[in-house]
């Protein structure tokens, strides 16, 4: 009898382009590099999020899937360690935004997911990040990273980029 040692697993980067411009139409127009580009890695994938992969695959029940229709990518201000066992983000202050036109993506072996948070939008310290099927904490979070990003200052757009790459 052999050892089979091989399990699937996903490694999650963030990546947070900030730009001195009131949102992507501005970037666009005016060709705005980034001021400072910050990544970050992860691999807290969540209990509930890999439960919905699962029933996507198998077809049980009624499971949401991570399409540009049903897809946020949320930002709160909690330090709370990441645990699969989370649910969502756990700040007080907190933001799910939609996914920027053309997203979510896939390359090869990624799931590639990215939101604009535009002036006026999250203008808070930047302490946790997760990709959720829905409007809010109300659908199934696939992760949940706990960073520091920075705090947003008013006038800017933050890009944040999530890539989930399976193994």
């Amino acid at each position: 009898m052999s050892d089979f040692q091989e399990h699937a697993k996903g490694k999650l980067t963030w990546k947070l382009e900030k730009f001195k411009a009131k949102d992507g139409k501005e970037i666009k127009e005016k060709d705005i590099e980034p001021y400072e580009t910050v990544e970050k890695e992860s691999m807290c994938l969540l209990n509930e999020g890999i439960g919905e992969l699962i029933d996507l695959i198998c077809g049980l029940g009624t499971p949401t899937k991570w399409d540009e229709a049903n897809t946020r990518i949320g930002v709160g201000d909690d330090a709370t360690a990441p645990v699969a066992t989370q649910t969502g983000l756990l700040g007080t202050n907190k933001l799910y935004k939609g996914m920027n036109t053309g997203y979510p993506q896939k390359s090869a072996q990624n799931s590639v997911f990215q939101s604009d948070f535009v002036d006026g939008e999250a203008e808070w310290a930047w302490l946790e990040e997760t990709i959720v099927n829905a409007a809010d904490d109300t659908g199934k979070n696939l992760c949940r990273q706990n960073t520091n990003l920075g705090t947003k200052p008013t006038g800017q757009t933050w890009r944040l980029t999530g890539t989930i790459t399976w193994s």
